[in-house]
């Protein structure tokens, strides 16, 4: 990270936290689900409550009471609040996220999160597509009854985890570090699973990559059926014969439907020899790229890399060009390391005692990770710079400065 670029303050208060909430989203999200404030004169109507939930993101380490005292100059700012009324007490503002459920929090999310890279932003393209990771992660949550019995534990007996563990699964930019899309579940869920339910979200304009513990021919399917570009790492023990070799030393393989056995199978190959077209129910054509990732110690205990693409004209993309993408996925190791050791901070649980609310906090931790991915891009593109040169820990300080006054996130006006 470079400590010589800055994101400064009026870049927050003028920039992501003012746009990338706005109060229409709250406001659409809140009467899709019907949730209206306890009273007409209520301090925490569901648009504070909603705004509330994500400062309580912002400021991790920080109690209910602490959150909401930090933030009432900036609710009063923006018109949200009432200059006579006192500040929340935990147990209302319990009772308000309680109100207000999990649903307006992800509808919120998936009304605002967009992709943050544009055509000037460094590290978020191969060519014409945008790069895009699948990973994912697993989140401590405080161990009471209802967590434990919502999202269970990892492991068993002696080895079980000390803390239910809730799953994510996420769609990342890679350039950007943003989330883009993400499934929420208990911890017995598991990634495939979760994943499968990502693949149709992506768009022709995107380039996925994923590591091996991702791929099934059930997978590659769904992903690939959406016309996006894929760049995955094959599994160990994929059977991939060699269709045709091309000019760069990489080459056209068939991946085949785990189904399609014995003769059935040898046929697949042979069409795809044949230039036959082939079935999707049964078979993908893919190119294969191949090399070696050397040892850091130098004892020759290199590792080979065997990676497939749907992009299979070497024109389209270089065998280098694809390598280097593909080590762009562990951008989203970035992200999650962002979500859980700076915003969330090393070692910490959620704060949330009851499993709706564990929902709710979850999808409000990845807004406001995003908020601050787009704030942190739009500053590197102003300094013509990659967006892994601005410290993530520096730009979390200011919008953390900010929140309590001049900036915050705003709720724009209370009616």
């Amino acid at each position: 990270m470079s400590e010589t670029v800055a994101v400064t303050a009026d870049q927050v208060s003028l920039g992501v936290l003012v746009s990338a909430v706005p109060r229409d989203a709250v406001d659409a999200a809140v009467a899709r689900f019907g949730v209206g404030a306890k009273r007409s004169d209520g301090k925490l109507p569901p648009h504070v409550v909603a705004y509330l939930t994500m400062a309580l993101c912002l400021f991790g380490e920080d109690d209910y009471e602490e959150v909401a005292t930090k933030v009432t100059g900036a609710l009063t700012r923006f018109g949200c609040w009432d200059a006579a009324w006192s500040v929340p007490t935990a147990s209302g503002i319990s009772q308000a996220r309680q109100r207000l459920g999990a649903p307006v929090m992800e509808e919120i999310f998936e009304s605002v999160v967009q992709p943050v890279g544009t055509t000037d932003t460094r590290g978020a393209w191969l060519r014409r597509w945008r790069v895009l990771a699948i990973d994912g992660f697993d989140v401590d949550l405080p161990d009471t009854p209802g967590n434990a019995a919502e999202f269970g534990y990892a492991g068993s007996g002696g080895n079980r985890s000390a803390y239910p563990k809730a799953r994510v699964v996420a769609l990342a930019e890679c350039g950007t570090h943003a989330f883009l899309a993400g499934e929420v579940s208990g911890y017995g869920t598991g990634e495939q699973t979760l994943a499968m339910r990502l693949y149709p979200r992506l768009r022709r304009d995107e380039l996925l990559t994923a590591d091996r513990g991702f791929y099934s021919f059930d997978a590659w399917s769904a992903a690939a059926g959406t016309g996006a570009a894929l760049l995955w790492r094959a599994p160990t023990g994929l059977r991939l014969p060699v269709v045709r070799v091309l000019a760069d030393g990489t080459y056209v393989s068939v991946v085949i439907n785990p189904k399609i056995r014995g003769a059935r199978r040898d046929r697949v190959v042979a069409a795809a020899r044949a230039g036959q077209d082939l079935a999707p129910e049964l078979a993908y054509l893919v190119r294969v790229v191949e090399y070696d990732v050397p040892d850091r110690d130098g004892n020759g205990t290199g590792e080979l890399i065997v990676l497939l693409t749907t992009v299979l004209d070497p024109a389209e993309a270089h065998a280098d060009e694809l390598a280097e993408a593909y080590h762009l996925r562990w951008e989203e190791e970035t992200s999650n390391d962002q979500l859980k050791t700076h915003l969330r901070g090393p070692g910490r649980l959620l704060r949330s005692r009851l499993p709706e609310l564990a929902y709710q906090e979850i999808w409000a931790w990845l807004i406001v990770h995003h908020a601050l991915a787009a704030l942190i891009t739009r500053a590197a593109e102003a300094a013509d710079l990659d967006p892994d040169r601005i410290s993530f820990t520096r730009a979390l300080r200011i919008a953390r400065r900010t929140a309590t006054g001049t900036a915050g996130i705003p709720p724009w006006r209370l009616d």
